[in-house]
């Protein structure tokens, strides 16, 4: 994908970031719509199709401006425990989809949005016990707020988001991973 490209699709998930949250805060809170982390999925995805530095430029800079556009997240400490989180999501995302080759794309999206969700996690758990915490902050904290809370959104980003790449490659709105998945797309559009 050629720079401009990648800024432009970075600059559209971008805003995915900032309306998503508004669009799933609007279900109730008992069916779990903060639960399903919204501002999560363009960040990932990010990574996935246009890379680590543009992944990591998202997840950085789409908390603030969402906060400020929408009060999502509130201002203050949970903005920034978001920006690191995201970030990190975004970057690790994009290096381990470059180096992450198994030949096939369903294997490499999962490992590559597990290593993001598991070292955005850790990055932000570590960033709120020893820069944005004020009090005593444990593990148990940690992986009730960062996995048991956050289970509905972690499902749903396995499920949904390896669906819409598969979706966007077979449109050829991004390019196919493997040459046998572009060779397979030509074979069924000739039959």
């Amino acid at each position: 994908m050629v720079g401009i490209k990648r800024m432009a699709v970075t600059a559209v998930l971008i805003a995915a970031g900032i309306v998503l949250p508004v669009v799933f805060h609007m279900i109730p809170a008992a069916v779990g719509g903060r639960a399903l982390l919204p501002m999560h999925i363009p960040i990932l995805f990010a990574g996935l199709v246009a890379g680590p530095v543009y992944g990591f430029f998202a997840g950085l800079i789409t908390p603030i401006l969402s906060s400020m556009a929408t009060g999502m997240p509130a201002a203050g400490l949970v903005t920034y425990r978001m920006m690191v989180e995201l970030s990190v999501y975004g970057a690790v995302a994009g290096v381990s989809m470059k180096f992450v080759r198994t030949n096939r794309t369903s294997i490499d999206l999962y490992i590559s949005l597990l290593a993001a969700m598991v070292a955005g996690r850790i990055a932000a758990g570590l960033a709120q016990a020893f820069v944005f915490f004020d009090g005593a902050y444990y593990i148990g904290l940690w992986i009730s707020s960062y996995f048991v809370t956050s289970l509905p959104g972690i499902v749903m980003q396995l499920i949904f988001i390896p669906v819409i790449y598969f979706a966007l490659e077979k449109a050829r709105l991004i390019p196919a991973r493997y040459q046998s998945n572009q060779r397979r797309g030509n074979v069924q559009k000739s039959s």
